[in-house]
């Protein structure tokens, strides 16, 4: 709870981010293993994964060992630990920056902001292809930088939550199907979609509660996630989409290719500038439901420990 209200008092921190420390690592680390080969990637990706996950179970017990301050030493390093790897306050600040630059008429300015909140091509969007790709990462980050994150650091404490951020941030670097990466990132993109399912269930469930159309998320959850290219981008963006009512998916320039994805909820009008904030609301909503159930379960597990 103390990580949670630190995200979202403070946002990322603004130096020093461990998550950016970890990525130069990882890149250094690529730089040496890197091979055309699906068994040099995943020799990576353990040994980026399985070294942070080992580093901060390592500080995780140090601090459980701690005496008479252990307890205050495990609750001050699961707070920070949750503090950096929580991304909810600085993916709603992307996405209303982008929302204040189209609101302003500025497309260029719009174009220039998006690649700070996703990895697509800009230059040929309009501003309701820009607020469409602002509505379908909010919704994918929604499970990726908040909801995963607890539920991992609820299953797992300190190790989960940093293994979690961990194997996103691989598959951010290396599990994109480029040329260098469709071989040598297969293991970070395989072991992501795994971490990645149960927080994806969560938010896209926690999406379908929280937002307006309760009946119209399930019913596009169902209908239209799986026929998207990602396991678990396809049940968050499907159930955001059925939540706000608005329509997403179709053609997107991405990493120098066109990709032609399903439309997601295609009875509704194209997500427009103003749906920005509106899935920014209900990302926040998401989060802080996440939260309080995490908590809830890890409070009754306790309670039922003899």
């Amino acid at each position: 709870m103390l990580g949670y209200l630190g995200d979202l008092v403070l946002g990322d921190p603004r130096r020093g981010h461990p998550v950016a420390a970890f990525g130069r690592l990882a890149s250094a680390a690529e730089r040496y293993l890197w091979r055309d080969s699906r068994a040099r990637g995943a020799l990576f990706t353990l040994v980026c994964a399985g070294g942070t996950v080992a580093g901060s179970g390592a500080l995780a017990r140090a601090a459980a060992s701690a005496g008479r301050h252990g307890p205050v030493a495990t609750a001050a390093l699961t707070g920070v630990t949750t503090w950096t790897v929580l991304g909810g306050t600085g993916l709603a600040r992307e996405a209303r920056a982008i929302l204040a630059a189209l609101e302003d008429g500025d497309l260029c300015r719009a174009r220039e902001l998006l690649p700070r909140l996703c990895g697509r091509d800009p230059q040929l969007l309009d501003a309701d292809g820009l607020a469409r790709a602002v509505v379908e990462s909010v919704a994918e980050n929604t499970s990726d930088a908040v909801v995963g994150a607890l539920v991992w650091g609820a299953v797992a404490g300190v190790p989960g939550l940093a293994g979690f951020r961990a194997v996103n941030t691989l598959d951010a670097m290396a599990g994109h199907r480029s040329p260098r990466h469709l071989r040598f990132g297969w293991a970070s993109a395989r072991l992501d979609d795994v971490a990645g399912l149960p927080g994806a269930r969560l938010t896209a469930l926690l999406a379908a509660l929280a937002g307006p159309r309760p009946r119209a998320a399930l019913r596009a959850w169902r209908s239209d996630a799986h026929r998207h290219p990602s396991p678990n981008a396809g049940p968050v963006e499907a159930a955001f989409a059925g939540a706000l009512g608005v329509r997403l998916g179709g053609t997107l320039s991405y990493a120098g290719r066109t990709e032609h994805r399903p439309v997601l909820h295609a009875a509704a009008n194209a997500a427009a500038t103003a749906d920005i904030e509106r899935a920014v609301r209900l990302s926040r909503r998401v989060g802080a439901l996440s939260l309080a159930l995490c908590c809830a379960v890890l409070w009754a597990a306790g309670r039922r420990r003899p």
